[in-house]
């Protein structure tokens, strides 16, 4: 148990830094200058850069002009992360609810550039 809970919570660690990571180069691409449309793209695709499993879900804020000092682009995500090992079953089996997975969520934040 103590190998599965290792393995598992190692993938589940990475997972959490992949979809941080991904929201914060989100949350770059939608703080730069440039039509809004394209923002959102290239935040989206951003992220999906990162791990395809990754998507942006609402709400997402981005930059528009005129820019104030204190506007931010946020960018949130999620991934739907599987256990590969039954630490799952075991933690269902003490009325825990994580048999099927978690949803691994993150956000990122940048400040508006001109």
């Amino acid at each position: 148990m103590i190998v599965f809970g290792t393995v598992d919570f190692g993938r589940l660690l990475n997972a959490q830094i992949k979809v941080t990571e991904a929201a914060r180069e989100g949350a770059r691409a939608a703080a730069v200058a440039g039509p809004r449309t394209g923002r959102s793209s290239a935040a989206n695709l951003r992220v999906v850069a990162v791990d395809p499993r990754i998507r942006m879900v609402g709400p997402s804020t981005f930059c528009d002009p005129p820019y104030t000092d204190n506007e931010d682009a946020t960018v949130h995500t999620e991934m739907d992360f599987e256990w590969i090992t039954p630490v799952g079953f075991f933690v269902s089996l003490f009325g825990g609810s994580w048999s099927d997975g978690v949803t691994v969520t993150g956000k990122g934040v940048m400040p508006c550039r001109a």
